[in-house]
């Protein structure tokens, strides 16, 4: 175990393995942090970088979950405005309903009648 992420501290302590050991080594995970490509190009020469599991997943759940956020906001905006719409009109504003009773945006009902952009 080697306290801290620094580069340096931890090729230092990598080195004292013998070169002919660390030539053998074909793998090295590690978990995105861009100083662990120093100590790889400089401690493993032979290694490639394999970036773990964990780490993938969570960058890629980042991802989905903040598109997943920017569409829920424009669909919230959306209903609002058509909720906005249907009062300025004085109408009635209803939801889509799916069969299991949840509603869902896709184009609001004022009427009887699907709303258009």
């Amino acid at each position: 175990m080697i306290k801290g992420t620094k580069a340096s501290d931890i090729i230092e302590v990598i080195n004292k393995i013998s070169p002919n050991r660390r030539k053998m080594v074909k793998e090295v995970t590690v978990d995105m942090a861009p100083n662990m490509n120093l100590v790889i190009k400089k401690c493993f020469p032979k290694a490639q970088s394999v970036t773990d599991r964990f780490h993938v997943q969570k960058l890629a759940l980042e991802a989905v979950q903040e598109q997943r956020i920017k569409y829920r906001w424009e669909a919230i905006e959306e209903k609002n405005q058509a909720i906005a719409l249907a009062k300025k009109q004085q109408t009635n504003y209803k939801e889509s309903v799916l069969e299991n009773g949840d509603t869902y945006y896709l184009k609001p009902i004022i009427n009887g009648q699907t709303l258009k952009n």
